[in-house]
């Protein structure tokens, strides 16, 4: 009789799992977890940690970040573009007879090549040709 008795506690402390009993559902494996031991306060029994309610992943963690280095990039683009044009104020001319739009890119942009000070009149004003009649206002950007 003594020898039964150990006999089921031995059977009792075997494991089964859920696909012993023939359910198709495989079971997913458990993520160990952190456990606490805390010999005086509860006898020497572990107590289980509450696993996070929100995990990112690798491929979250890339996309998180690529989403904070463009809002980052497009803040700093649209400070440097505010800042630029607030510096100096641009002003208009107005075209003399026989002057061309070299000559006054030449005059009024002196820090800029000719090539690029007639670009930017041209975009300050939407012109699509470099030609200019006297009498013509013209806005020169600041530059």
């Amino acid at each position: 009789m003594a020898l039964a008795a150990g006999m089921e506690d031995m059977m009792s402390a075997i494991a089964w799992h859920p696909t012993d009993l023939g359910s198709t559902h495989p079971v997913a494996p458990r993520r160990p977890r952190l456990v606490v031991i805390d010999g005086a306060g509860q006898g020497g029994r572990a107590a289980a940690v509450a696993e996070p309610a929100l995990r990112i992943t690798r491929r979250g963690r890339l996309v998180l970040l690529v989403m904070a280095t463009l809002a980052l990039a497009t803040v700093l683009g649209l400070r440097g573009l505010g800042g630029a044009g607030a510096a100096e104020p641009a002003h208009t001319v107005s075209v003399t007879g026989g002057q061309t739009l070299s000559e006054i890119a030449a005059t009024e942009l002196p820090s800029m090549s000719i090539s690029d000070g007639i670009v930017a009149i041209q975009l300050a004003n939407d012109l699509s040709t470099a030609q200019v009649r006297a009498g013509q206002q013209l806005v020169i950007p600041a530059g």
